[in-house]
Formats: structure tokens, sequence, C-alpha cells
């Protein structure tokens, strides 16, 4: 097999294809970016494939904010009731939860403007890197794939979309998470109590301080399963044409600019 292996020869790389996924550098908003973390710590650092990082985040996130009873004082100040959003708050968890939500937002901004100066220099330095891999236990390789698909399977469960493109690390993570919301919000209940009608006793079983987990996290995982999508057919595409021009280009081709060819 005359596959490349990242074996540090180089300074920096572009990509890297492993079991888990595919991992690459490449241009993105740092707004955008920090606008995920201010939706959720942890976000913006698991689109930057930052994993460490964005698990504790979001572990945190989730922790503190069911302590404080945060999503529940959203919901009643939401309805303009400010006398038991207040009162639900605990100030206690409240307080160290604030400083660790601002770093997650100014410290995914400022990776992602560091990475994106890495890009620059990777690409300037084009060197090769591996676009398949085979193990005893799975195989990935670069291809293109449809985004509408990658966002259609994310709807349906999130996760699902992060499967599509082989995303395992963050297709478990929000799997796992998806998982726990649903079993702690009875969101499955309420739908089942929808069909049957009783429309009063949905309301009621639901958890509102765990329902409110899902905008940011379906949202997550559509953006995250199209951008990646979009991100690996650009990686695909570069690779492949790299490997054509250095095996079948012929070496005294030559591009003419402002001229035609016949």
């Amino acid at each position: 097999m005359q596959n490349y292996n990242n074996d540090n020869t180089a300074r920096r790389y572009k990509a890297h294809v492993s079991i888990l996924g595919t991992t690459q550098v490449h241009l993105r908003n740092p707004d955008i970016i920090a606008w995920w973390s201010a939706a959720c710590p942890g976000f913006g650092h698991l689109l930057l494939s930052k994993y460490i990082r964005g698990y504790l985040l979001f572990i945190w996130e989730v922790i503190i904010n069911v302590q404080t009873n945060l999503n529940l004082a959203m919901i009643y100040s939401f309805q303009g009731k400010m006398d038991m959003a207040k009162e639900v708050l605990d100030t206690r968890w409240l307080l160290i939860y604030i400083p660790v939500y601002l770093f997650a937002i100014w410290d995914s901004y400022r990776t992602t403007i560091d990475l994106n100066k890495i890009y620059l220099l990777a690409e300037r330095e084009n060197h090769r890197f591996n676009s398949f891999v085979l193990s005893p236990i799975e195989i990935n390789y670069l291809d293109k794939r449809n985004p509408i698909l990658a966002c259609i399977w994310s709807l349906f469960m999130p996760g699902l979309g992060q499967l599509y493109i082989h995303r395992i690390l963050t297709a478990a993570f929000v799997g796992i998470w998806a998982i726990v919301f649903f079993y702690q919000s009875h969101a499955l209940e309420a739908v089942s109590l929808l069909f049957l009608g009783e429309i009063q006793k949905a309301t009621t079983i639901l958890n509102p301080q765990w329902l409110l987990f899902f905008p940011s996290l379906y949202g997550f995982a559509i953006y995250d399963s199209y951008s990646a999508t979009v991100e690996n057919n650009k990686l695909y595409e570069k690779e492949q044409r790299s490997y054509l021009k250095d095996h079948y280009q012929n070496a005294n081709f030559q591009i003419l600019k402002r001229q035609k060819v016949k």
C-alpha cells in the first residue's frame, strides 16, 4: 500500500486520517466559533477538534447549569416571572459558572485565530498527509459525501450526522448526551402522550431544566455535521488534485496566463 503516513517529517500537516475520524485545520470564522461557545461551552472547541477541552467544558456546563437551575430560571424569565426566576437560582453555583463561561468564549476565539495562522503556514508548506487508514476494528478514508444528508441524519438523532462523516469521537459524545437529555427531560414520553391527545399530561411530565439543552445540542449537531462534510469534501478534492498532478501531469506542462489555448 502506497499510502503516506504522517511521520513528523513536515513541520505542519493540514490533516490526519485515523480510525476515529479525519482531523484537519482550515480557515474558520472566530466569531462563529465564539458564538457556539456562548450557546454552550465546549461546542466551539469541539468544532475545532479540540476534544478534551471541549468535553471538560461541556460537562462543566451541564453540571453547573443543573445545580444552579439556570435553564429553569431562563424559562421563568421568558415568561415574565422574574420573582420565580430569582427564587430558583442557586447563587453558590452561579458565581463559579460565570468565569468558566467567559473563558470558553475567549479561548475558542483565541484558538481559532491561532489555527487559522497555522493553516496558512501548512498550506504554504503543502506537505503530504495520509488519506486512508485500515485497522482490525475500523476503516477510514477521504471521499465526498452529501452535506444535506448529514444534516438530515442529525435531525433524526444528534450524532448520526457525525457517524455518517466518520467523526467518531464527536458522534459518541453527542449521542450519549442526547440520550441523557431525552431521559431526564421526559421528552419522548411527552411526544407519546401528544400522539394520544393528552396535551395537558404531556406538558406536565416535561422537565424544562433538561429540555432546554436540546436547542443548542441539535443546532450544534446539524451545524457540525454540515460544515465538517463541506470541509472534508474540499480536503478530498485537494488530495486528489495533488495526486493527479504528481503522477500524471507532464513536468513541462505550463499554464499560460491571459493566452487562449488552441
